[in-house]
């Protein structure tokens, strides 16, 4: 049988696939090289090395995000984008640290910045608070956001359950919203009780139904004559 020919897409896509399977800490030359039934020196004709392939595979996966057609209604469209990007790096799960682990942007990561933007400025929104939204969202425009509750893993039972069992008694706040949470289909990922592409959802529109107050007001970053706080109730 004749060996399929190797490129650069074959090579990516190979990798992407076993990242999915196996994670990215088991992803290596060698063994993307075994992966393709390829010497391990044959990769580098498509890939310089380790950090060109996770460029690359970073590339393949901002490809995937769907960016529906625009509408002109700037916070649906926006909205749509972004839990587009979430579903992707649901599917590839290294995603996220490979994303958080570059140095600097690849081609496609400024391509779906760019166009993430236009919907904000084509859609009406100053420059201005395009740009302060984008600070506000922050890593939840690539789909993910920091976990709450991410200092002590489910995984480690026996701090994870003296922690939990302390809460009541030394941080009572905390432990009522830890009885608060409990959304219908949680999946408890963020921490007990927590439903994380609910919370991931209700922090987005938060932050786009306060830009939508914003925009309404005429907003500007420009220094008031006022020293009193910024007035951002709904006119």
């Amino acid at each position: 049988m004749r060996r399929a020919t190797l490129s650069r897409e074959r090579v990516l896509q190979t990798a992407m696939a076993y990242a999915d399977a196996q994670g990215i800490d088991a992803l290596s030359m060698r063994r993307l090289a075994q992966e393709l039934d390829v010497v391990p020196m044959a990769l580098y004709k498509h890939v310089a090395g380790k950090e060109d392939l996770l460029d690359g595979m970073i590339e393949v996966v901002v490809g995937e995000i769907i960016g529906a057609t625009a509408t002109g209604f700037w916070k649906q469209d926006v909205r749509e984008r972004i839990l587009s990007a979430r579903k992707t790096l649901v599917r590839h799960q290294w995603s996220r640290t490979v994303l958080e682990s570059r140095s600097a942007m690849t081609p496609a990561m400024l391509d779906y910045l760019d166009s993430l933007t236009g919907l904000f400025i084509d859609g009406g929104l100053s420059v201005d608070l395009t740009h302060h939204v984008m600070h506000a969202l922050g890593n939840r425009m690539w789909g993910f956001s920091q976990e709450l509750f991410a200092a002590t893993p489910r995984s480690d039972t026996s701090s994870f359950t003296a922690q939990r069992d302390a809460l009541p008694r030394q941080h009572p706040h905390l432990a009522q919203i830890a009885m608060a949470a409990a959304h219908a289909g949680s999946d408890a990922r963020l921490g007990p009780g927590c439903d994380d592409q609910f919370e991931f959802e209700f922090a987005l529109d938060v932050v786009l139904d306060g830009a939508e107050i914003l925009h309404a007001q005429h907003w500007t970053s420009a220094p008031r004559t006022s020293s009193g706080p910024r007035d951002i109730r709904p006119r």
